[in-house]
């Protein structure tokens, strides 16, 4: 994939997470801080920041449990690490810093 579809990808993906936190009825502030950075904050201050990273061709997560990263797979985004989704890290990660149980859809 090269830059221009992989930016397409990364944004159509930041706009997909939006989209799902607003259907799932979490306290969430969602800002796009520019040039692929979105910024979600709770009502306790808390941040999770997602954002596109062009020169490795990946997404990346910041959260307060950790860091992570993210390849396209061909299907899905997912953790170079261990193979998880990355909507399932997010449902995670919101949960525990909105302090809500929520399952996030990459479908939505």
């Amino acid at each position: 994939m090269n830059e221009t579809e992989f930016n397409a990808l990364a944004e159509g993906t930041l706009a997909s997470v939006v989209r799902a936190l607003e259907s799932s009825g979490v306290d969430c502030d969602c800002e796009f801080k520019g040039d692929g950075v979105l910024e979600l904050e709770f009502e306790n201050h808390s941040k999770i920041i997602v954002n596109r990273h062009a020169p490795a061709k990946e997404v990346w997560v910041a959260a307060k449990s950790g860091g992570y990263h993210y390849r396209f797979d061909g299907a899905r985004w997912v953790n170079t690490r261990d193979g998880e989704a990355l909507f399932a890290t997010l449902s995670r990660c919101v949960s525990e810093q909105s302090g809500s149980p929520v399952v996030l859809s990459e479908r939505i």
